[in-house]
């Protein structure tokens, strides 16, 4: 299962999705479109969803699927 420890000032959430396998990037995509999904249907108001999370992994997988088509 992928994470992207937001207390670590020494890698990027970009820098810790690109060392992610295939797998973990899919797992942690799973979990964030989970997240939304249970945030909405609970209206939280005190947590906030980060769509970032979502916009830098479907970018990571659009490049892998285009580097890996290339070959």
């Amino acid at each position: 299962m992928g994470q992207y420890a937001n207390f670590s000032d020494q890698h990027t959430l970009e820098e810790q999705v690109k060392n992610l396998a295939d797998e973990e990037l899919l797992d942690f995509w799973e979990e964030t479109q989970q997240l939304a999904k249970m945030l909405d249907q609970e209206e939280q108001a005190d947590f906030e969803y980060n769509p970032e999370y979502e916009r830098v992994i479907l970018q990571e997988l659009q490049y892998r699927t285009c580097f890996k088509s290339q070959f």
